[in-house]
């Protein structure tokens, strides 16, 4: 019997006209992510997805990377069978006689109405089957395990062991935006909640090398690599801060110094954006977690250019955000200390209430046009890919 990866999905299912564009786009990035694992033919039927598996594929890996691929909201290994009650009972048994379990339900869904059996037929003959002999009960409700079948396109797939997917849209398919990433916990978990709503990331990095050292530089370089495994691969620039901050240090109070970093760091951050034809900002910003994030600073701060900054962390707390970091693998790297050049020349008491009238007047002061234009000259460029790609990687188009 021929063994696959079939795919649901939960959103693509209401696009109406433009379904098919989003199921073409999953399709193609589940070919690309899984370059190198042994599939064979992905294809779409009938509302799933199916991913052939050869017989020399790497499942384990196939597996760990379908739940990275955006778009997905579960997923199973599968095995197509006869179109037979009695081909379904024995592959039924030869897949969970061997496991452990007390209670069990058969669930069918039945697409190909040409099969003459109801769903409900076919749960309880299968069921009934299973029953008999197992002598486990059946539960409706709460079963610990579940056999799902699927009649098809003039086939029945089986399965047992269903893995969540992450969900969202297809990557690719919402346009291209600007994260501002810092080495923290934040900023990784709110790029990754973009990605998952199918946006391209950009990352912008700000360091200040070299009054500070370069941890903070090589934490965005394993972030920016740790993100790719959802999106292929991430650009990532690392732009150098520490000559505007010494303008803002020397010229401006020190009660205002850190909203001052962080408006020429969003002006930076959109010079980058229209070099890269993204149309919008994002930021790690949650309210209340630091002093420049307080809704009055967030408002002063985000004057400072034209461009739209989405912030997808803003209303969760400390909690919520490292639950995600440690679910998508950043926490463990976000929580190494280094040297963030927004922690350089911070004052002890910065301001929580700015007023845009009195940042404004300190920044008509400023002659930072120049340190601007040089950190955008020398800022790195660097192609960040997925730890499972080699050097061969490189040549793989994106996403």
């Amino acid at each position: 019997m021929e063994r696959f990866i079939v795919i649901h999905y939960h959103e693509l299912g209401l696009k109406k006209g433009n379904r098919d564009y989003f199921e073409n786009r999953l399709c193609k990035n589940i070919r690309v992510m899984m370059a190198g694992c042994g599939i064979g033919e992905v294809r779409r039927i009938s509302g799933r997805i199916l991913v052939e598996l050869r017989p020399d594929c790497n499942l384990v890996e196939i597996q760990r990377r379908l739940e990275k691929v955006s778009g997905i909201a579960y997923f199973a290994e599968a095995w197509e069978c006869p179109l037979s009650l009695e081909a379904l009972e024995e592959k039924a048994w030869d897949l969970i006689g061997s496991k452990a379990f007390d209670s069990f339900r058969v669930s069918t869904r039945r697409s190909d109405k040409n099969f003459p059996y109801t769903s409900v037929q076919i749960n309880e003959r299968i069921g009934g089957t299973i029953k008999q002999r197992s002598g486990r009960r059946v539960d409706l409700e709460d079963p610990q395990l579940t056999c799902s079948i699927e009649v098809v396109d003039n086939r029945a797939l089986i399965y047992v062991d269903r893995r969540p997917g992450i969900g969202g849209l297809p990557s690719s398919t919402s346009g291209k935006v600007v994260v501002l990433l810092s080495g923290g916990l934040d900023s990784p978990v709110a790029a990754w909640k973009a990605i998952k709503r199918g946006c391209t990331a950009v990352f912008v990095h700000f360091h200040s090398f070299p009054y500070t050292n370069k941890e903070s530089q090589e934490k965005a370089k394993q972030l920016a690599q740790l993100l790719s495994e959802y999106q292929l691969r991430s650009k990532l620039y690392l732009v150098p801060f520490a000559e505007v901050q010494r303008h803002i240090m020397v010229e401006t109070p020190a009660d205002t110094r850190v909203i001052l970093y962080r408006r020429y760091m969003l002006r930076l951050a959109e010079r980058i954006a229209l070099r890269e034809r993204a149309r919008v900002l994002v930021t790690g910003d949650s309210i209340g977690q630091v002093a420049s994030q307080t809704i009055e600073n967030i408002d002063v701060i985000s004057r400072a250019v034209q461009m739209p900054i989405l912030r997808p962390v803003i209303g969760d707390d400390k909690i919520e955000i490292v639950n995600i970091a440690r679910r998508i693998g950043s926490y463990d790297i976000s929580i190494q200390p280094d040297q963030d050049c927004c922690s350089l020349f911070v004052p002890k008491h910065p301001e929580t209430k700015a007023h845009l009238e009195t940042v404004e007047k300190s920044e008509s002061r400023l002659q930072v046009e120049e340190a601007m234009a040089e950190a955008m000259r020398t800022a790195e460029v660097l192609l960040q890919y997925p730890v499972w790609h080699d050097t061969e990687a490189r040549t793989i188009p994106q996403l």
